[in-house]
């Protein structure tokens, strides 16, 4: 119960500050109006990225799970096989999680998956550049990287998992950890973002030809966010996922995905059959999960919680290429060299608020900026 207490007070003090951030009041998301769910991390300052991650305020810290767990998720997006060991998913985030092995143990033994832990080999947490000085603690940031550990977890057990922590959660500090992630592993996730921002500035942080290299596309609805306007990532949206009796039933545009069309990037080669209505780098590329409403559940700090936001949606979609284990100097025009039906879930109602370019707000058949060409229907498109 102590830790329990702890914990939500820690949440609710992440929420309230986000809540008071002048950036965030001039700009609320879509998700902020239902009064259910939270930011957990602050906004964004020049120069700075922020975590994608929304938990539930209506539900308190439990004992035992309430989302959606790796059972569900395997089989709503229809993810058959557990993966290898030849395959290592690095998870990229800011600051430091001290309990992250512990909870992560937590999470694995109550869903029946194996133990990933760093005497067995499996799980590895280092600083930016490969060390052990860990940066200092942060309470929403700690909690994004419990979320993308789990999700990691979920969709590919057989996994090696390496988790990067940057000093801070600017560009720099979280690009230099970008850098030793993708030479350290085979595939590359980042639950975070910023305004729209220049690869001529940012991209050698993710220039990573045959790593792929995923990014949340953000949780303020439309409005393009770097690095998901990277020409050099796969960008992924977010979607409402309803489940029943264990079975995928139906999943539209979760509003608070974010999409657009950058004023800066290169649009990738492959988008150009799409019709996205944006002559550089639209996002998203695909999507999964994100609404908090249909969320997942995760463990923190020795509670379970239920989160959502495309934090959740970047680590899946991660996890699905390391399951495929298809590193491609294509990516992230890979996706869209597979669409169709039988790679992918075409998504077609929703919308993530007003654009002016209809598609970059608005779900349609084929793509879209909320989802992109779609959720994963097996390892097909990746």
């Amino acid at each position: 119960m102590r830790i329990m207490r702890t914990a939500l007070a820690s949440l609710f003090t992440a929420a309230i500050a986000c809540a008071l951030s002048p950036s965030a009041q001039a700009a609320p998301s879509p998700v902020a109006l239902d009064h259910r769910s939270a930011k957990v991390c602050a906004a964004a300052a020049p120069g700075t990225a922020t975590c994608h991650a929304w938990v539930r305020t209506d539900v308190t810290p439990a004992a035992v799970p309430a989302g959606y767990g790796p059972s569900d998720l395997r089989s709503a997006y229809n993810l058959t096989g557990s993966g290898s060991s030849s395959q290592t998913i690095a998870i990229v985030d800011a600051y430091d999680d001290p309990t992250a092995e512990a909870d992560l143990a937590t999470y694995r033994s109550t869903y029946g998956l194996p133990a990933c832990t760093t005497a067995n080999g499996c799980f590895k947490k280092v600083d930016q550049t490969g060390g052990t000085s860990y940066p200092r603690r942060n309470t929403g940031w700690a909690q994004e990287i419990s979320l993308d550990l789990d999700m990691a977890s979920a969709i590919c057990p057989n996994c090696k998992i390496l988790l990067v922590e940057a000093k801070t959660n600017s560009f720099a500090n979280l690009g230099t950890a970008v850098n030793y992630a993708a030479t350290h592993a085979t595939v590359v996730s980042n639950s975070w973002g910023g305004g729209d921002a220049a690869d001529s500035t940012y991209g050698s942080y993710f220039n990573h030809p045959g790593v792929p290299i995923t990014a949340s596309s953000g949780d303020n609805g439309y409005g393009a966010s770097y690095p998901a306007t990277s020409q050099y990532v796969t960008a992924v949206g977010g979607t409402h996922l309803v489940m029943s009796g264990g079975v995928r039933s139906s999943e539209t545009v979760w509003s608070g995905a974010g999409s657009g069309c950058s004023a800066y990037n290169t649009a990738l080669s492959a988008q150009s059959t799409f019709n996205t209505g944006c002559a550089k780098r639209a996002e998203a590329d695909v999507s999964a999960v994100a609404d908090p409403n249909t969320g997942v559940s995760v463990m923190y700090n020795g509670s379970w919680y239920i989160f959502g936001g495309t934090s959740v949606s970047a680590p899946i979609i991660a996890s699905v290429y390391a399951l495929a284990g298809n590193g491609t100097s294509t990516t992230p025009n890979y996706p869209y060299q597979h669409a169709g039906s039988a790679n992918f879930f075409d998504v077609t109602s929703g919308s993530n608020g007003s654009c002016p370019t209809s598609q970059w707000c608005n779900a349609r058949a084929g793509w879209d900026g909320p989802t992109g060409v779609g959720t994963p229907n097996g390892v097909g498109g990746f």
